[in-house]
């Protein structure tokens, strides 16, 4: 994953315009390393100096000096293909790309957290650039031709005693070749198959990235205002301070006057009396759905969630279009998603696969896509029957305490906004505990502190805070160091976004790398960037998250560590680098795991207020219903792989069925309502049509399997034995955190578990078994 393309994985936009340079001078100083931050690679990002005026400036700058440098490279390699060494190709490509991995990865990181109109234009007009840049890269034969002489002549060699640099070298020279390959490499220079290939990258690039920009704008778009509290009533004391908060911030922002945003922003806000405003970013959307008793209100939020970035949305989102650039996809990712899928199987043909799932699958761990099928309909086999159970106990529960309008006579199934409410009634019930009740304990502070403790517990490595020694994007960006308690070797910095902000972020949660460990840059200590959109501070309140929240925290702080604790010196095979897409979310998933471990919890779940830990008996109920819901929730994630799947392998985007037609096909296996008739789920898919995960949502399922098979080695020496947790601790993080992608993950998962994954824990784990 070349690191200046990669999409800031796994979103609002301000209203100002495009800056246009007044001068020459201008023009000279912002492409001025001096003053222009963009060209300063050898640092941190200084991000309080960063402007978007800067970004076009500095591409010129960096292209047009890569471009002589690659020139000069592809000329030099031509003469001495045969006898071309590893350290004449690689490391000499990844110091000639570095300046534009450094620029262009800054650009795509604020776009995702501070994203802005002026933002948004000088991002648009020089991704063509970059990606016709990186497409330079992959089809370069004598880049191509060097590196299959270098692996030729370690063949003739082979060696069954490679050190670990020697593994990463070869790992890093397969991983490229196959790469370039998948990127075009073999199609004739300058023939027509070439340059159809190279014109759909170009498009493809374009419209992901409108996809994206849509669901952000169509999130930010939608707003529910509320003024009767019958309507919220029985909904948690956090949910009405967060809307009430919403309102109040709502009302300031549509203030034409400033001493009148100042009059309502010094307004204390009554969560009780209200008026409350419901919008589409994460901890709101959830709370509605799990919370509000009003079925019309949930009706409204939910379908204003399942139709953005729509037909539904589309004319609001124009109207608010300043200009429209022809040829420029729309704001209804219905038609981007159709032209999508229609390039993807058309490139996957220009590369001789049957479909664009058979080419997803080349860079995978799967070895088809029959493969995935089986592991899907393994776990299917077990999570239907659950997933049936539970919505008929949540479907009784509705009928008995929800009154007339549940009835059997006015209702046959729960309609998919009811889903989300009765599952938490029914839980609430089965178990005598609510979230609302778990909240105070999980303060973001103290919940840091405890993952960080348990790190330190089973890793050997120390974070320490370290807030002022790199400068953010915004003041709740907080930074951390990361050090190995043995050595006491600074081994690691990242930068934590914890909340939501719908105004300019992008929705969902991930990791990404901000520097990669490399030998060749000189980079010993890897920095990463962990995004999640948890729940704000609101008023004097810190931030409370919710079990689901701090489960994400850990999730992410698991991709985190993959990065940081990399031993992995190549830059190709450092950290995630090299690691297969469908092996990625291990560290990751492993993690939440810890969730439900009482040292850990203990480390974490205090009272924001008094300070007094989580009681034993909610403890022990937190951990009863970890599988509460586990059916459903399996299912859900297995329709949208397979979905996913049968999308870029089945589905003929030039046929009589529509995409909308597959999610329901596909959806006829479950056991819920089937989607009503304006489901645009697929509208806001950003994972599959904006992210790293076409053709590859499956990865999930795949990875949990390896997640839950490591987890279990912990628990066969016992969590309450500390000597045998810190030793597999120990042996996790020299293999699954260390090896980066410079082992094949198959081959990392044996060295920690001695054999291959099994999906028993998994199925055990979810209460499946």
């Amino acid at each position: 994953r070349s690191n200046y393309l990669s999409p800031s994985v796994h979103s609002c936009s301000s209203s100002s315009t495009a800056r246009t340079m007044s001068s020459v001078a201008e023009d000279t100083k912002v492409a001025d390393p001096a003053t222009n931050p963009l060209l300063q690679p050898d640092d941190l990002p200084k991000f309080s100096a960063v402007e978007p005026s800067q970004l076009t400036p500095a591409m010129q700058l960096i292209l047009e000096k890569l471009e002589s440098d690659f020139a000069a490279m592809e000329s030099k390699l031509a003469e001495s293909k045969d006898t071309a060494t590893f350290d004449e190709v690689l490391p000499e490509l990844e110091k000639m790309q570095h300046p534009l991995g450094f620029a262009w990865g800054i650009a795509s990181h604020l776009n995702g957290v501070k994203n802005s109109d002026e933002l948004r234009i000088a991002y648009e007009q020089n991704q063509p650039n970059i990606v016709k840049t990186s497409m330079k890269f992959s089809q370069s034969k004598p880049v191509y031709d060097a590196l299959m002489a270098v692996q030729k002549k370690w063949e003739s060699e082979e060696s069954k005693d490679d050190d670990f640099v020697m593994l990463q070298k070869k790992r890093a020279v397969a991983n490229s070749l196959r790469s370039m390959t998948l990127q075009g490499v073999g199609l004739e220079e300058g023939s027509p198959e070439q340059i159809r290939f190279n014109e759909i990258k170009l498009r493809s690039a374009e419209l992901a990235n409108a996809f994206s920009n849509n669901v952000l704008d169509a999130t930010k778009l939608f707003g529910l205002t509320v003024s009767d509290s019958k309507s919220l009533e029985g909904a948690p004391d956090s949910a009405l301070a967060m809307w009430a908060q919403a309102h109040q911030q709502h009302l300031i922002k549509e203030a034409s006057d400033e001493d009148e945003k100042k009059k309502l922003g010094e307004a204390e806000v009554d969560a009780k009396a209200g008026p409350w405003r419901i919008t589409l970013d994460g901890p709101s959307y959830v709370a509605a759905m799990q919370h509000v008793p009003d079925r019309d209100i949930r009706k409204q939020v939910y379908i204003g969630y399942l139709t953005r970035a729509s037909e539904f949305t589309a004319e609001q989102l124009e109207s608010k279009e300043t200009e429209k650039k022809e040829g420029a996809p729309g704001k209804d990712n219905v038609p981007i998603i159709n032209e999508m899928l229609k390039l993807r199987k058309e490139v996957s043909g220009l590369l001789g696969f049957n479909n664009y799932a058979e080419q997803s699958l080349a860079s995978k761990m799967a070895p088809d896509v029959q493969s995935v099928a089986d592991l899907s309909n393994l776990i299917l086999e077990k999570a239907l029957p659950a997933a049936e159970k539970e919505l008929a106990a949540a479907t009784a529960l509705a009928r008995e305490a929800g009154g007339d309008e549940y009835s059997e006579s006015n209702l046959e199934k729960l309609m998919p906004w009811d889903a989300a409410f009765w599952v938490e009634r029914l839980k609430e019930n089965m178990f005598d505990l609510k979230e609302e009740e778990l909240k105070p304990y999980f303060a973001l502070d103290p919940v840091l502190d405890g993952m960080f403790g348990l790190v330190d517990r089973i890793f050997g490595v120390e974070v320490r805070e370290a807030n002022g020694k790199a400068e953010v994007w915004h003041p709740d960006v907080k930074f951390f160091e990361i050090y190995d308690k043995e050595s006491g070797e600074h081994m690691a910095s990242f930068f934590l976004d914890p909340y939501s902000r719908p105004a300019d972020k992008r929705g969902g949660a991930w990791m990404a790398d901000c520097r990669g460990k490399s030998s060749a840059l000189g980079i010993d200590v890897p920095v990463a960037y962990l995004t999640c959109n948890g729940s704000p501070p609101v008023g004097e309140k810190p931030s409370l998250m919710s079990f689901r929240e701090v489960e994400t925290l850990f999730h992410e702080f698991g991709h985190g560590l993959q990065h940081m604790l990399t031993r992995a010196t190549i830059g190709d095979v450092a950290g995630i680098n090299g690691v297969e897409w469908d092996a990625v979310e291990l560290p990751s998933q492993f993690m939440e795991n810890w969730c439900y471990d009482k040292p850990t919890v203990d480390g974490f779940a205090k009272h924001y207020e008094t300070g007094e830990p989580l009681p034993e008996e909610m403890f022990k109920k937190l951990n009863d219903q970890k599988t509460f819901g586990a059916g459903m929730m399996a299912c859900r994630q297995l329709l949208f792989g397979m979905m996913d799947l049968e999308l870029h392998s089945n589905y003929d985007p030039d046929g009589d069925e529509t995409i909308f037609d597959v999610q329901r096909r596909m959806a006829a296996i479950y056991p819920y309502a089937l989607p009503v008739e304006e489901d645009r789920f697929l509208c806001g898919f950003s994972h599959i049509f904006a992210g790293g995960y076409s053709a590859g949502y499956y990865s999930y399922k795949w990875a949990e399997v390896m997640s839950a098979d490591a987890f279990g080695a912990f628990e066969d020496v016992g969590l309450d034995n500390e000597e045998g947790v810190r030793e597999v601790g120990r042996k996790f993080r020299e293999t699954v955190l260390s090896l980066g992608g410079g082992v094949s993950p198959s081959e990392v998962f044996e060295q920690f578990r001695g054999r291959g994954p099994s999906p028993e824990a998994l199925l055990r784990h979810n209460g499946l078994a």
